[in-house]
């Protein structure tokens, strides 16, 4: 035994295993992420149960089973809860979904399993998705288009062609909206600021006045046509309406254009709910969010984190690579170099809400205030970029990952042994020369080392976002169809502050759920995603330069 330990075997299997349990600890994280979030898109059953309440009233529940617990019957009791019968020690009790909320209030409801009379799972109940006010369950029975109601023979198969027909007028609508209205009034805008521009320099002439005006003329007239045709689709999409019986009995007018989808998922086998499950991932990753993001897609929010973590890196790395070179090539060896490392890792030590603040102090308020002064003064007092944007967002988390640029940079540097650079300079190359062309490619694979880690880093940050940029839902892009087509002076959408306010900032703590681990699992997953291609760039480079390694 003494030998054993001695020959160190003990240490190498205790490290083993603690890497084991690592491992399995993340991946069984990611696995319960996942399973919480991709499980949210299957199509549950949807059942009607008959019920009584504590004072023998019969009434019907329609809903999906979302959750169930067993609870102690000793403190139902204590509730003030009676049973009928002898119940055992625990009872069951479901937590269901029954939407309809604008009728019945909270659309997520506890019963317990003594209250039920019956329970059965109607082929024909639909499930109708909604644009707001959340899912709809119910019997469909007519179809009233321009106000009279119609006598169907097959409701279910007219009713889908209904909704897709609302569906599409809505969508040819929302394109005009977000496509040429937007344009109009970014047009509008922009002579608007124009002409104030000229009348803070005293150069408005008459003619400039008159062009100005002809133009705004002529956009005005453009927009009037526009705005009438974008009328009259949401009015022709709004025409039509479907009645559904609730699970109270009545009957409730539904206005097609607010309906997004209708499906029976009762009728589904597995290939159909496993076709669901694709559409419903597709709309998660490709829609806009509705209902104070409690629903809908995260598509904003996946743009603005890609494009945010792209502009760090195209920020951070010159920087963090052009400082690494000269406090390894060019620096001398000395008290004022070792406190610049000193600081380059203290700084990474320092808490990200601190770079929050600098950067809406120093970026935002600072530099951005001048730059307001200096180049858009005629928007004054609305900020242009004397405001929270995405490229401050860049910027102070550009400066939260320098240091982790810096020190894989010098690392890789360290690496390259010193009889490389001696024969460049002997063959007759200059330093510069053997720095360009040998030591900064056989160090590239450090270096983007360097931007793996910076990249995961930032991709997680919501702290300092909140500060200089994030927002809860951004109106447009930052980037669009409207000259200069990049606008990094706006605000944008982030998937952490996205999980952050889904989480903790909901009405509807039950439905933002499960939403909070579908983006949870996104967010890995982008965050994945950059690595492994940062990774793949990497060992391209390794590969390619590893010749000069001999």
């Amino acid at each position: 035994m003494g030998k054993w330990f001695k020959s160190g075997s003990p240490w190498i299997w205790m490290t083993s295993g603690a890497v084991s349990v690592c491992l399995i600890s993340v991946l069984g994280l990611l696995l319960l992420i996942a399973w919480r979030g991709l499980s949210y898109f299957w199509p549950a059953d949807i059942y009607q149960w008959e019920m009584k309440n504590q004072q023998g009233e019969r009434y019907t529940l329609i809903g999906e089973i979302y959750d169930k617990e067993e609870v102690p019957t000793e403190r139902l009791l204590d509730a003030g809860h009676k049973f009928d019968t002898e119940v055992g020690e625990n009872i069951t009790r479901y937590l269901v979904k029954t939407g309809n909320r604008e009728f019945v209030g909270l659309d997520f409801r506890w019963i317990l399993a003594t209250d039920i009379l019956s329970r059965s799972q109607p082929n024909n109940i639909a499930v109708i998705e909604r644009s707001k006010n959340g899912d709809f369950y119910g019997f469909p029975v007519a179809i009233i288009e321009d106000g009279e109601r119609l006598i169907s023979q097959n409701i279910e198969a007219d009713f889908e062609s209904y909704i897709g027909r609302a569906v599409a007028l809505n969508d040819e609508a929302l394109d005009i909206q977000k496509g040429v209205i937007g344009s109009i009034n970014y047009e509008l805008e922009n002579l608007r600021l124009a002409s104030r521009r000229y009348e803070l320099d005293n150069a408005l002439t008459d003619s400039r006045k008159a062009e100005i005006e002809a133009e705004i003329a002529r956009l005005n007239a453009e927009y009037q046509v526009v705005e009438k045709e974008f009328f009259e689709l949401k009015t022709e999409a709004g025409r039509d309406a479907v009645v559904i019986r609730d699970m109270r009995g009545e009957e409730v007018v539904l206005k097609l254009d607010t309906l997004l989808d209708v499906t029976y998922t009762n009728r589904l086998g597995v290939m159909g709910k496993i076709g669901h499950w694709f559409i419903g991932v597709g709309k998660f990753v490709s829609d806009d969010p509705r209902e104070a993001n409690t629903e809908g897609g995260v598509f904003p929010a996946i743009f603005g984190t890609v494009f945010m973590v792209m502009l760090m890196a195209v920020i951070v790395m010159p920087f963090g690579v052009i400082a690494a070179i000269y406090l390894h090539e060019y620096a001398k060896k000395g008290p004022v170099t070792k406190m610049i490392r000193i600081a380059v890792i203290n700084l990474a030590g320092v808490p990200s809400i601190v770079y929050g603040v600098f950067g809406l102090g120093f970026f935002v308020y600072m530099f951005g205030g001048t730059l307001d002064q200096l180049f858009y003064p005629e928007a004054l007092p609305t900020p242009t970029f004397g405001s929270p944007g995405v490229l401050w967002s860049a910027l102070t988390l550009a400066i939260l990952t320098l240091p982790v640029v810096i020190v894989s940079t010098e690392e890789g540097l360290s690496r390259i042994p010193s009889s490389v650079r001696q024969g460049s300079l002997a063959l007759g190359a200059t330093k510069a020369e053997t720095l360009w062309r040998i030591i900064i490619p056989m160090a590239s694979p450090a270096m983007m080392t360097g931007l793996i880690l910076a990249v995961a880093r930032a991709a997680g940050e919501v702290a300092p976002l909140m500060l200089v940029g994030v927002v809860k839902l951004a109106p447009t892009l930052p980037i669009d169809m409207n000259f200069p087509f990049v606008h990094l002076e706006r605000k944008f959408m982030h998937l952490g502050f996205h999980i952050y306010d889904v989480g903790f900032q909901s009405p509807n703590v039950e439905a933002a759920r499960p939403l909070v681990y579908a983006t949870s699992f996104l967010l890995v997953s982008v965050i994945v995603a950059l690595n492994l291609t940062a990774i793949g760039v990497r060992n391209h480079l390794r590969e390619k330069y590893r010749s000069l390694e001999h």
